[in-house]
C-alpha cells in the first residue's frame, strides 16, 4: 500500500470544499466556528487557577467535596 502524506492546508482545503459541497455554507462555518484553534497557553493558566496542586491533593480534595 502507497500512502501519500499530504500537507496540512491541502488537507483542509480539501475538507473545506466537501463540507460546503454536502452541508451548504452555513451548516459548514457553524461546524468550523466550533472546532477552532483556542488561544492562550492552556498549561499555564491551569497553574495559575490551580497553582501547584499534585494529584494526590486533588484526589483528596474531590473526596472530600472540595472545590479545587
Amino acid at each position: 500500500m502507497n500512502i501519500k502524506t499530504r500537507p496540512i492546508s491541502e488537507i483542509s482545503r480539501r475538507a473545506t470544499h466537501i463540507l460546503f459541497k454536502e452541508m451548504g455554507v452555513v451548516d459548514t462555518i457553524r461546524f468550523l466556528n466550533q472546532i477552532s484553534v483556542g488561544r492562550g497557553d492552556y498549561t499555564k493558566e491551569r497553574e495559575n487557577w490551580l497553582g501547584k496542586i499534585t494529584l494526590d491533593d486533588a484526589i483528596s480534595q474531590i473526596k472530600s467535596g472540595k472545590k479545587v
